[in-house]
């Protein structure tokens, strides 16, 4: 990969026979060298968020830029899919928003991970490794 690629995430419906019909994400990778837009699974992008809420409590902007900070500019969240994805978070229980004081000195929602939303972090961590480790394999296989 070189520095010319960007990713977002955004849901749409799955088209391929590989893949549950259910909403998955779209990780678009610009690159020379890539034409084809890949499918992550669904709840991927809730994964993600969980985890960087994790780290501490933040406002939807700064959650965004940690993602794209620590994915190596890999990952970048569009508010269209970021701010609907945090607000399921906060229906499902996993976590909660309160309005506060940003560094900047304007008023912004902060996200904080919930117990029940640690709990479903863990789940889906086990989930993802379970999955990545089998397409490892598969891609590893030596061909014929």
């Amino acid at each position: 990969m070189n520095g010319t690629q960007t990713a977002s995430l955004a849901p749409r419906k799955s088209t391929s026979p590989c893949l549950p019909s259910a909403e998955v994400l779209v990780s678009v990778t610009e690159d020379i060298d890539m034409s084809k837009p890949s499918d992550l699974v669904q709840g991927t992008l809730d994964m993600l968020l969980l985890k960087i809420l994790a780290l501490e409590p933040m406002n939807g902007f700064a959650v965004s830029q940690r993602l794209k900070q620590v994915s190596g500019d890999v990952l970048q969240v569009s508010d269209g899919s970021l701010y609907p994805s945090l607000h399921k978070l906060e229906q499902e229980g996993w976590i909660t928003a309160e309005w506060r004081t940003s560094e900047y000195g304007r008023r912004a929602k902060y996200y904080s991970l919930t117990r029940l939303g640690r709990r479903q972090l863990e789940k889906e961590a086990d989930n993802w490794g379970r999955l990545s480790s089998a397409i490892s394999r598969v891609i590893k296989l030596k061909e014929a």
